[in-house]
Formats: structure tokens, C-alpha cells, sequence
């Protein structure tokens, strides 16, 4: 069996180059031109990213961003997801022809733009924590377990440890406020990411013009000298729009989607609002909050899988049914086969 494909990086704007055969990026990496955009690709077997080892699923990444990267020093691009394969010419001109349209959008909103990662971390943490306990609500719980005659209990150190830790939030918080809103003029978007741990002010991506780049960076380094040496800051950048516009791409199976036609009792051609009808109809019978209270256990588990299947049959169409009405015979769905979008981050 081939297992061969076609490992998609992302979409770049050829705008000028219009028109201009496939360009070589670099060994084993080409590109495939349609009008004025091109998708960057390169030959090789196909992996299912979702059983990868950890380390081994972290080489792919790097190599992945190393060359979405290497083609921003040339053009602007919009990152696809990592992991993303077809399988031959022909889909990938589908992915193409289906998205040119959004692609001529996007490629609107980050034109001269790049995104910088900015990550806010507390130089010395222990000097922190003595601050924080400096306050008036963690030094009277103190001298109150102090004064204790019993043992301190186990509780009692996870109600100190709790306090502590939401006077910290508090502090990072109030700091991480005092970086955004210095920063927010110099972007055009941003995103903030959880923090990973207790020493992280802030981990956010900066979405700024390439004008404002310079401008960013001295600002940055002004926050740093008002924070007295206090905070390290670590700035990577200029990087594709990864936290703000990453492509991807879906594949569906006919044999997936006739089945879900079939869950639903619908012919081969539906609108959506059939297929919306469909769903509430059945919903409606096997529906948890419908069942009777007189259902034995195993009646009203049979009817939470019915709903279930039911469900996942509604959304796999509802994605499938991009129009107002749709096709599902089997000589129709090449062409509907596939989805191209922006990946929620």
C-alpha cells in the first residue's frame, strides 16, 4: 500500500510572481503555484502525528516551524498545522482552488506583519515569595498558627500555602496588566497564553507591524528598567502568525458521512435546515433529559449512545454542508471532500 504523500507547510503570497512555475525552497521543498498564492510542500511518507513519542513529535515541530521560518525571510506566509498531509496534486490544488478566497484575506490582515512572543518571568522567586508574605493577611495567619498551642495540621499549611499562592496570582497579575498596557498601542492584536507556572508573569504574542518592531523593542526594554532588574524578559521574534492564523486542513470519508447521512434518516440531497430538523427530531426521543424515570439502567445507557451517535452524526454534517444545501451522493463528494479554515487557538 502507498503511504506516501504530500507534507503541507503553509500558503504564501507570490503576489508579483503570479503566475511563475514552482519555486524550490530548498532541498526537497518546493512550492505549487495557483494565480497568485502557493502552497510550500514537500514529498515524503505519511505520519499519523497523533501516536508520535513526545520527543520525536518535538523534532517534527522544530523542523516544521525551521521551515515556515526560512520562507518568511522571502514571503509572507499563513502556517498550516503541524501534521497535515495530502495526498496528491490533485487535493492539494483542491486545498488551493477551495481556499484561495480566505487565503487573499488573510494575507490582507498580516501583510507586513510578524508576530513577536514576549514571556515575563520573576528573576529571583524566592525574593517574591518574601515579599508576598509581607502581607497583612498572610503575616496574621502566621502569627495566628503561631500562637497555636495544638500542632499545625496539615490543612493549616495548605490554607497558608493557598493564600500565599493567590497574593501571587495577584502580583503577577497586576505586573503582567502594567506589560500589556504599556505594549498594547505597538500591536495589532495579542494573545495571552496560561501561565505554565508560579514564576511566569506573562507568556503573550504580539501581533505588530514590521514598522513598529524597533518601537516595540525599545519599549520593552524601558518596562525592564522600570522594573529595577526584577523581571527577565525573553522576546523571540519576528515569527509567522502562529498564534493568530494557522491553517487547517480537513479531510473527510465518504463512508463517514454516508453513515451519518443515514443516522439522521436523510436522502442523498438536504438543505441545512433539513438536516438541523433532523437532528432536533431525533434529539428529541433520545435526548437524556427526554427519557422517562421508569427506564431500567441499561434502556437509558442505550439511549445516551443513541444521542451520542446522533450528535456526532449532526456536527460531522453540519461541517461537511458548507452551503445552504448539499450533495451527498458518492460522484458529488470529490469536490466537497475537503475544508479549509483557521484553527481555533
Amino acid at each position: 500500500m502507498n503511504n506516501t504523500g504530500k507534507y503541507i507547510y503553509g500558503i504564501i503570497n507570490t503576489g508579483s510572481h503570479a503566475g511563475a512555475s514552482a519555486l524550490l525552497i530548498s532541498d526537497g521543498i518546493y512550492t505549487v503555484p495557483y494565480m497568485d498564492v502557493s502552497v510550500v510542500a514537500r514529498d515524503t511518507e505519511i505520519v499519523d502525528y497523533t501516536n508520535l513519542p513526545g520527543d520525536i513529535a518535538a523534532q517534527h515541530l522544530i523542523e516544521h516551524q525551521l521551515v515556515i521560518e526560512k520562507v518568511l525571510h522571502e514571503f509572507t506566509i499563513i502556517p498550516v498545522r503541524l501534521g497535515t498531509y495530502v495526498l496528491n496534486e490533485d487535493e492539494m490544488m483542491q486545498v488551493l482552488t477551495g481556499g484561495h478566497r480566505m487565503f487573499k484575506d488573510i494575507f490582507e490582515k498580516i501583510e507586513g506583519r510578524t508576530e513577536v512572543d514576549v514571556v515575563a518571568t520573576w528573576v529571583d522567586m524566592n525574593m517574591v515569595i518574601k515579599e508576598v508574605s509581607e502581607e497583612e493577611e498572610i503575616k496574621a495567619l502566621k502569627q495566628c498558627l503561631l500562637d497555636k498551642k495544638e500542632t499545625v495540621t496539615v490543612d493549616d499549611q495548605i490554607k497558608m500555602g493557598m493564600l500565599i499562592k493567590s497574593y501571587l496570582n495577584k502580583k503577577n497579575n497586576e505586573y503582567a496588566h502594567t506589560i500589556k498596557d504599556s505594549l498594547k498601542d505597538l500591536c495589532t492584536n495579542m494573545k495571552e497564553h496560561t501561565r505554565t507556572d508560579d514564576s511566569t508573569i506573562m507568556n503573550a504574542a504580539f501581533f505588530i507591524d514590521n514598522g513598529m518592531r524597533i518601537s516595540f523593542e525599545e519599549r520593552l526594554d524601558g518596562i525592564n528598567n522600570d522594573f529595577s532588574g526584577k523581571v527577565h524578559f525573553k522576546c523571540i521574534g519576528p515569527l509567522p502568525p502562529y498564534n493568530f492564523y494557522v491553517l487547517e486542513i480537513k479531510k473527510f470519508r465518504y463512508e463517514e458521512i454516508d453513515r451519518a447521512r443515514e443516522k439522521l434518516g436523510l436522502k442523498t440531497f438536504a438543505t441545512k435546515n433539513e438536516i438541523r430538523k433532523a437532528y432536533r427530531s431525533y434529539a428529541s426521543i433520545y435526548h437524556p433529559d427526554k427519557q422517562p424515570d421508569t427506564q431500567s439502567d441499561t434502556q437509558r445507557a442505550k439511549a445516551e449512545m443513541e444521542y451520542g451517535e446522533i450528535a456526532k452524526a449532526y456536527g460531522l454534517l453540519s461541517e461537511y454542508c458548507r452551503h445552504e444545501s448539499c450533495s451527498f451522493k458518492e460522484e458529488d463528494f470529490a469536490g466537497n471532500s475537503m475544508i479549509v479554515r483557521i484553527k481555533e487557538q
